[in-house]
């Protein structure tokens, strides 16, 4: 007997039997139902267990947070298409309104001759560089487009048809050296034709030489085509006079010109395809 309680297994049951007492005196004192083993695990692994919901936590608004920054993204794109759709739409609406007092001037001149023929073109391709304004309209010879003829512009006379394929034609305008014009001053009825030089076109300005020296016309007189030559009709609007000049090279004088079109802006023409000379 005495050899058991010098064995090791009786000193094993004792420090389990220490171990238990101590654990229930601390118990007992605490005055908690855990064991202190489940105690020092609380203890160490809460603090981790609330950084772990923490971090969660933050997870979860990340998540909402690029969840709704890729809605917003959605939405914004959705505002920018319906924005662009509208901007063609007010472009289309402008579009229309200037075809529409295009027309309206149409009519308004059909009325006025209805022996003119007209075709409707529109300006597709034209050099910003080109010092006289010429021009490529989307008809030709299948519209029944010819060489000379006019092109107007309401009730202006933009120039003349000077090139034709089957599908284009060349204009050149008021501005082109080439291109003369018989003409007269509504208020004096002087006559004469209107042309251009390289320097003049390059400021804009056309003139109608052959007037008289002791010449009547004056400052803002008004300048249509008189018809004469068969190519041009009668009245259609030129420009408006701004200097009388005398010219060098003879006794006659000569009105300076601005047309009332201004060629660099042209979209849509009309040709007239035939008229009663």
């Amino acid at each position: 007997m005495k050899q058991f309680f010098k064995s090791y297994t009786f000193k094993a049951f004792l420090a389990v039997l220490a171990v238990l007492l101590c654990g229930s005196a601390l118990a007992a004192l605490t005055m908690e139902k855990e064991s202190p083993f489940t105690s020092a695990v609380s203890f160490v692994f809460t603090p981790v267990n609330r950084a772990a919901a923490k971090a969660a936590s933050g997870l979860g608004r990340l998540r909402l947070y690029f969840r709704s920054a890729a809605y917003y993204k959605g939405q914004a794109e959705d505002l920018e298409k319906k924005l662009a759709e509208s901007r063609e739409k007010v472009v289309d609406y402008e579009q229309l309104q200037q075809k529409l007092e295009l027309y309206e001037k149409f009519l308004e001149i059909k009325e006025e001759h209805p022996d003119y023929k007209f075709c409707p073109a529109a300006n597709i391709s034209s050099d910003a560089s080109d010092l006289y304004g010429t021009m490529t309209l989307n008809r030709g010879s299948v519209h029944d487009v010819h060489v000379n003829d006019p092109v107007i512009y309401e009730k202006y006379l933009v120039g003349v048809v000077t090139a034709v394929s089957p599908t284009q034609c060349t204009v050149s305008t008021l501005l082109n050296p080439s291109v003369f014009v018989s003409a007269y001053e509504i208020r004096t009825r002087e006559a004469g034709y209107v042309e251009t030089t390289a320097s003049m076109a390059d400021n804009g300005l056309v003139r109608m030489a052959g007037a008289a020296r002791t010449t009547a016309m004056s400052t803002g007189g008004i300048v249509c085509t008189s018809g004469t030559g068969g190519i041009f009709p009668k009245d259609l609007l030129i420009g408006e006079i701004t200097e009388i000049t005398d010219a060098t090279e003879n006794i006659s004088s000569y009105a300076i010109i601005r047309p009332y079109v201004e060629f660099d802006n042209l979209i849509d023409v009309f040709i007239i395809t035939n008229f009663t000379s």
